[in-house]
């Protein structure tokens, strides 16, 4: 008699709680692994920038047969 009443429609309250699981462990999973990937991708920008200031300061002392006395970076 009770099951006409019932609805079959929707989740569990275990069902969901699974998959809020799931998910958790699945963000700790990636989340270190997203910054790891942020931190190496700085790197490298940095090190692009440092050989670009590099090609310009070798630039300037073909031009000039000297380095410059004062570096202003704005």
């Amino acid at each position: 008699m009770l099951n006409k009443f019932r609805s079959n429609k929707g989740f569990t309250l275990i069902e969901l709680l699974i998959v809020v699981a799931i998910i958790g462990i699945l963000a700790a999973i990636a989340i270190p692994q997203f910054s790891a990937y942020r931190e190496k991708a700085f790197h490298s920008a940095s090190a692009s920038d440092l050989k670009n200031i590099k090609t310009g300061l070798e630039s300037y002392n073909a031009d000039n047969q000297a380095y410059p006395a004062e570096l202003v970076f704005n």
